[in-house]
């Protein structure tokens, strides 16, 4: 079993380095997607992973609850989770409790048997947004990226399509 974490700016190859990574485990990969096609772009921006990974990928749409979807596909292929950033603002906008449903995305990780992937977005990198939602996705992203890098096996910091191994 191996917890992976790859992490990066935006558009710098992180999911097609999760993708590849996924499929060099055993099994059918699983792709856990955390996105919403809640308008024209993003509908066509999941069109385009869905076109570019092909059909030999089990799907699942997981906006909010993700540890229960981890544990429900659990003892099969890798499964990829793309994204835990995604993630965070579906949980700000539904108004949940982002620390408390990290914490049980740790407790579950440490109970898989199969690899998981996740991928992430680095925001901490820019300067300080100009209003407050903007501040505390920044500041919980972080903080959920280091929650989860500390459980992980491996970190890859992505560059402009490189990876960098960080852990």
């Amino acid at each position: 079993m191996a917890i992976i974490l790859i992490t990066g700016g935006a558009r710098s190859g992180k999911s097609l380095r999760a993708e590849n990574r996924a499929r060099s485990f055993p099994g059918r990969p699983v792709y856990v997607a955390t996105a919403e096609a809640l308008d024209t772009e993003m509908a066509e921006r999941i069109a385009r992973h869905r076109a570019r990974r092909g059909n030999d990928w089990i799907e699942r749409e997981t906006p909010l609850d993700l540890a229960q979807a981890l544990i429900d596909t659990d003892g099969g292929g890798a499964r990829l989770v793309d994204c835990l950033t995604l993630w965070l603002s579906n949980l700000l906008h539904a108004g949940l409790a982002w620390s408390k449903q990290t914490d049980g995305l740790v407790e579950t990780l440490a109970r898989q048997r199969s690899p998981v992937i996740l991928v992430t977005n680095e925001v901490g990198l820019g300067i300080v947004p100009d209003n407050a939602l903007a501040r505390t996705f920044r500041d919980a992203a972080g903080l959920i990226n280091q929650q989860i890098a500390g459980v992980a096996d491996e970190v890859e910091f992505i560059v402009s399509g490189l990876p960098m191994k960080l852990k």
